[in-house]
């Protein structure tokens, strides 16, 4: 039986490895060090197969300055000229930061809660805006967002099963990184009593009202919040 500090150890790594694996996207795409030499005074949209929304509509969508975004801008449309990215841009991706695990069923996951309009590829504009949230927004927008990711069939609840699809693709993931070495059943077990936490009425589904107020009496999930708060 695992101790409850290992199974909020596990809430929490499932709410860092959200925030990380974005902040690995923008060092991916070479968007961390935000350098005066670095900006662009516009711009630059020739060649490119989907143009984004306008700066002054993203600025007022997002938590980004108008010189984030060009930069932003520049990263994203140098790795993906198309300016669009589909999921196996996104697994290609993710195999590459963790070499030592496998990363496919994680990276789909993201993939499409990243694509909000399941059109099977992410814009520019699904990209800042997701960023703006996990990087910028307020605890509820960074859970709320967490939300959907678990909720993987889009009803409006997380089941057990659901929950633990995205704990083992975490696992999977991290590979042989993980420590101590991971008996096949552990992800099980730490589901269960992570669960048996947050569905507060015990009627085998979690809310987004019992994710929220669950996540919130986790002192290590709101500090692992506030962590990236200013990475850009």
């Amino acid at each position: 039986m695992w101790a409850e500090g290992e199974s909020e150890g596990l809430q929490t790594l499932g709410i860092v490895v959200v925030v990380c694996s974005s902040l690995k996207l923008l060092h991916y795409l070479g968007l961390i060090d935000l350098s005066d030499d670095k900006i662009e005074d516009e711009l630059e949209m020739t060649m490119v197969c989907h143009r984004p929304e306008g700066l002054e509509q993203l600025e007022a969508q997002t938590n980004f300055t108008k010189r984030e975004l060009q930069v932003l801008y520049r990263g994203f449309k140098n790795e993906c000229p198309s300016g669009l990215v589909n999921e196996e841009t996104f697994k290609q991706i993710y195999a590459q930061f963790f070499p030592h695990g496998d990363a496919s069923m994680y990276a789909h996951y993201l993939f499409h809660a990243f694509d909000t309009t399941q059109t099977g590829s992410v814009k520019f504009e699904d990209f800042v805006t997701a960023l703006s949230i996990l990087l910028r927004g307020t605890v509820h927008e960074k859970l709320r967002w967490t939300f959907n990711l678990y909720d993987i069939n889009k009803d409006g609840y997380i089941n057990k099963e659901e929950m633990m699809d995205i704990v083992k693709a975490i696992y999977d993931m991290m590979g042989k990184y993980t420590y101590p070495v991971l008996k096949e059943d552990t992800p099980r077990q730490h589901v269960d009593i992570f669960f048996q936490k947050m569905d507060k009425n015990k009627d085998g589904i979690v809310t987004l009202d019992e994710f929220l107020e669950s996540c919130q009496e986790d002192d290590n999930i709101m500090r692992s919040l506030q962590l990236f708060q200013n990475v850009m």
